[in-house]
């Protein structure tokens, strides 16, 4: 799953314009992750502690979000990911959980958490909450109902 999703980030990030087909394909892959994110992001959490370091559903959620990060940031994909009911408010949730886990233990989502050694740099949640921030932002670019609701 991975893999596949590397592959479509791979494909959404390219420069070349996509043509209707590609756009309409795009579309329907966007409800699709977009509806998977907001089922399995709670998974994340579990990479608080350590012991979950390598957790396959919070690797999936990790690279959906990468993906929905560069969905939104094509105007083609944006208007129709805006409008999508609970993306918004699911990844708004998510980070106020992260950034409570941070606060309860040290942890990578700990915001002073001090990367030290080649294992923490590595780790696959050190991000996490600046994609969320983009996808936030980016959700909310020229859409004044979503910034009402932030």
């Amino acid at each position: 799953r991975v893999t596949l999703l590397e592959l479509m980030m791979a494909k959404v990030s390219e420069k070349n314009p996509a043509n209707s087909e590609e756009r309409n394909v795009f579309m329907r892959h966007a409800d699709f992750l977009a509806g998977c994110f907001q089922e399995k992001c709670e998974a994340v959490l579990k990479l608080a502690s350590a012991a979950d370091t390598e957790d396959e559903e919070a690797v999936v959620t990790i690279r959906l979000l990468d993906v929905l990060c560069e969905m939104t940031s094509n105007n083609g994909q944006l208007e129709h990911l805006q409008a999508l009911p609970g993306l918004l408010e699911t990844a708004i949730d998510i980070l106020r959980l992260t950034h409570l886990a941070g606060k309860q233990a040290v942890n990578v989502f700990t915001t002073t958490h001090a990367m030290t050694g080649q294992e923490e740099i590595s780790h696959p949640a050190v991000g996490f909450k600046s994609h969320l921030i983009r996808l936030i932002g980016n959700l909310c670019y020229k859409n004044k109902e979503n910034q009402d609701k932030v």
